[in-house]
């Protein structure tokens, strides 16, 4: 029997859709500004592209996943599409494509780098960066190396004009060597005052490794904090009497926020975390793996006993085993003291159990009830449906 695409059933949202076929195998990934119409235009009938036909007669359900805005669209496409690689996907299913991340690589005398991180949480970049690179001669082989480790990454950056622009702040503020194999005399970059010449030794390799310390430590800042550390940067210029400084750092600013959008799906995580919203008789589970959001659960608590109690015995029942992650981040519990040591009872090690009132963890447990009310209800209107149809 075809899908019966019912409009109503889709929130008109910013998200991700996931088709699948009959057998439960998701044959396509996509994402919309606003789901309903993306996915009317696949029911709309006399469709142009083969392709997209064969598809429309696969397809036996349809999953949701509801995010904040276009870029968390964007980023959560690109993870579900190498994670899964479905058939009908054709772009985006290589670990080297998608949305860049910023490396500093790890070279004799580093540089900033585009790299591409792939689903396993490690890296494969773009270009040939560290592979290693030239010296100067007479220089030591890493003189900054107590200061600044080698592959330090930030990012992702949804939007490449937000990440070029970035790029080019770097070379033009801080004076970072840009080159991919450092010559032996300095080029147009420096006399144009885009470099600082590590290269002929015009800046010593410890000025070079604390400008280089800088420009990472600023970079650590994500998202708006980024753009809030440049204007606090920009304030300290001024009261020091460098102006000049000053208005290029304004100069970037203005460049950086036309192109800056916040997202909370895809960061740069050492750690793995399940974000569970308890809702009354169920709970939505969004994994995140080394900070990807990988996967969204709505699973049902026990019946019968108290809201609190029902919570605390899904984490005990549910994390009991070998598998599971380094942090819990909840929504509400009946006792997390004993909760908290049940569980690192069970396994011998500690895990971590947070219950946040503000900050990204507060928001990505938003992001999970947003999923969990949608879900739910939406369980319930397609329930309602039903009865009428056999009614009628």
């Amino acid at each position: 029997m075809s899908f019966l695409f019912e409009p109503k059933r889709y929130p008109e949202s910013p998200g991700c859709y996931l088709m699948k076929s009959s057998d439960g195998r998701i044959v396509y990934v996509g994402k919309a500004k606003n789901l309903r119409n993306r996915l009317r235009s696949y029911f709309r009938g006399n469709l142009p592209k083969k392709r997209t036909r064969q598809l429309v007669a696969e397809i036996a359900d349809i999953e949701v996943v509801l995010v904040n805005n276009e870029s968390e669209s964007l980023l959560l496409e690109n993870n579900l599409i190498k994670q899964y690689k479905p058939y009908y996907n054709r772009a985006l299913k290589k670990d080297n494509s998608g949305y860049a991340y910023l490396k500093l690589t790890d070279e004799p005398y580093p540089r900033f780098d585009v790299y591409y991180r792939n689903r396993k949480g490690t890296a494969r970049e773009k270009t040939d960066a560290g592979r290693g690179g030239e010296t100067r001669k007479g220089r030591s082989e890493k003189p900054y190396a107590a200061e600044i480790p080698g592959e330090r990454r930030f990012g992702p950056y949804a939007s490449s004009r937000f990440r070029n622009a970035l790029l080019e702040f770097l070379v033009d503020h801080y004076k970072i060597r840009s080159c991919r194999s450092l010559p032996k005399r300095v080029c147009l970059l420096y006399h144009i005052g885009k470099c600082s010449g590590i290269c002929e030794g015009r800046i010593s390799d410890e000025e070079y490794a604390r400008t280089l310390a800088a420009a990472a430590s600023l970079l650590e800042n994500q998202g708006a904090g980024l753009l809030q550390e440049m204007n606090r940067q920009m304030e300290r210029y001024s009261e020091n009497l460098e102006f000049e400084k000053a208005n290029n750092m304004l100069h970037h600013i203005r460049l950086l926020e036309k192109t800056y959008a916040k997202q909370i799906v895809d960061r740069e995580a050492a750690i793995d975390q399940d974000v569970l919203y308890f809702g009354r008789e169920e709970v939505m589970i969004t994994k995140l793996r080394e900070g990807m959001v990988r996967d969204f659960v709505l699973l049902g608590l026990d019946k019968g006993v108290e809201p609190d109690e029902a919570c605390d015995r899904f984490l005990l029942e549910q994390y009991r085993g070998k598998q599971r992650p380094d942090e819990l981040i909840v929504n509400r519990l009946g006792n997390p003291a004993a909760v908290r040591k049940a569980l690192n009872a069970l396994r011998g090690d500690k895990i971590r159990l947070t219950i946040p009132k503000r900050g990204l963890k507060f928001e990505l447990l938003q992001l999970s009830r947003q999923n969990y009310e949608y879900r739910v209800s939406g369980a319930a209107e397609a329930a309602a449906s039903s009865e009428c149809q056999a009614q009628a």
